[in-house]
C-alpha cells in the first residue's frame, strides 16, 4: 500500500499542473468564477489521474472502465466538495491567498482519494 500511496502522490503531483494550469486558464483568462475554474481544474485534473493511476498506480486491468471511471469521479467528485469547502474556509473566510489556499486544499483532499480508490475501486 504504501509504494502505491507514493505512486499516487507521483500522478497526483502531474494533476496539480493540469489543474493549476486548466484553473489559471479559467479563473485569469477566461474570468470564470474562482469555485467554477477550481472544479473545471479539478475534474480535469481527475480524468488524467484516472487514466495514470489505473495504468501505473494500481495496476488494474478490470475491462469494465466505464464503471471504474464512473466511480473514480464519484469519488472525486465528494473530494471536489471537500476541495472547495477548504478553499472556502482558506481564502474565504481566513483570507489566505487563493492559489495558497488551493494548494493545501490539493493535500486533504489526496487522502481522501487515495483510500477510497484503494478500498473501492481498484
Amino acid at each position: 500500500m504504501i509504494e502505491q500511496f507514493i505512486k499516487f502522490c507521483v500522478v497526483g503531483g502531474s494533476g496539480v499542473f493540469v489543474d493549476f494550469g486548466i484553473t489559471y486558464l479559467c479563473k485569469e483568462w477566461l474570468r470564470l468564477n474562482k469555485y467554477i475554474a477550481n472544479s473545471v481544474g479539478f475534474l480535469c485534473a481527475s480524468t488524467t489521474n484516472y487514466l495514470l493511476n489505473r495504468i501505473w498506480t494500481f495496476e488494474n486491468d478490470s475491462p469494465d472502465i466505464a464503471s471504474q471511471y464512473l466511480r473514480f469521479l464519484g469519488i472525486a467528485a465528494v473530494g471536489l466538495l471537500i476541495n472547495n469547502l477548504t478553499i472556502y474556509l482558506l481564502h474565504g473566510r481566513w483570507g489566505w491567498n487563493f492559489y495558497f489556499s488551493k494548494l493545501c486544499a490539493i493535500g486533504v483532499v489526496t487522502f481522501w482519494n487515495f483510500f477510497m480508490n484503494y478500498f473501492f475501486n481498484f
